[in-house]
């Protein structure tokens, strides 16, 4: 199994990035991203991109957590891969793209005179069914949930993907990684779920650490952003235009009238490569 890779981050959250064409005939099992995944001996990242690949003349995308699983979305992860495909020449900056991924299309923007990308990453969506949460149809805002023996209040909602959001008056790293386990795994939540602890500093600034499904404890996580922003907006905390702190960094989020939220962050290159195993 060689292949040619190449590695970014976004405020922390690093993905490895495998392109089809530079890996002919490479299949990702789960036991494969597992092992490229793994820190001590792997390369080491929170995930694995997959692309391009072609959908009907659109990019599509695939993502991998670390622990084998497929997620639908990833805001990082997204911003990213759009950043590798600028640099692989398939993109140019000079029109914004439409990125297909498991979890709905994304709209993707290279800012003029910056380094930001800023993605429309789709409309926030707290019913039920769609996030998904079990029980009666409903949207899913400021409800009790008994997590490790102690009840919080959550509110749920999916950018594509799934997210469970505690505010709290102080959150921490060894709070999110003593609940974050329970939580991911609740029985509420059918296909497992993310969580984001919330602290709100102002109307127009927050701070929220991450458990992520089948990766855990990350810094820092574009849809996590996403979800935590409209959260607190629906519950009245927070202005549309919102900057969001995190131990990898800060990143801004748009939340407009009809739903759909914008995200704009930065991605960095680390490496490219060549795994030899």
């Amino acid at each position: 199994m060689s292949f040619s890779f190449s590695k970014y981050h976004a405020l922390g959250n690093d993905y490895i990035v495998i392109d089809p064409k530079t890996a002919p005939g490479l299949k990702l099992t789960t036991e494969n991203i597992k092992l490229i995944c793994h820190r001590n001996f792997g390369i080491g990242s929170d995930g694995v991109l997959y692309g391009p690949l072609s959908d009907k003349g659109n990019l599509r995308l695939q993502i991998f957590n670390p622990d084998g699983s497929e997620a639908e979305k990833s805001g990082n992860g997204v911003r990213i891969f759009a950043r590798y495909l600028l640099d692989a020449g398939y993109i140019t900056k000079t029109k914004p793209f439409t990125l297909k991924t498991l979890g709905g299309d994304v709209v993707v923007e290279f800012l003029k005179n910056s380094d930001l990308i800023k993605v429309n990453m789709g409309k926030a969506i707290f019913q039920s069914d769609k996030i998904p949460v079990k029980g009666k149809l409903r949207e899913v805002v400021n409800e009790s949930l008994l997590i490790n023996k102690k009840s919080y209040q959550v509110t749920c909602v999916s950018m594509g993907n799934p997210h469970c959001v505690i505010p709290l008056e102080k959150i921490s790293a060894q709070l999110a990684h003593e609940i974050g386990p329970f939580v991911e795994n609740h029985e509420i939540f059918p296909n497992r779920i993310n969580m984001q602890l919330l602290q709100v500093i102002s109307r127009k600034k927050i701070q929220i650490e991450i458990w992520e499904r089948g990766a855990g404890y990350t810094l820092a996580s574009g849809s996590s952003s996403c979800a935590a922003v409209a959260a607190a907006h629906k519950l009245g905390l927070v202005d549309p235009s919102v900057d969001v702190l995190m131990p990898g960094g800060l990143i801004h989020i748009d939340r407009t009238e009809d739903g759909s939220v914008f995200m704009t962050g930065p991605v960095t290159k680390v490496a490219t490569g060549t795994w030899e195993k």
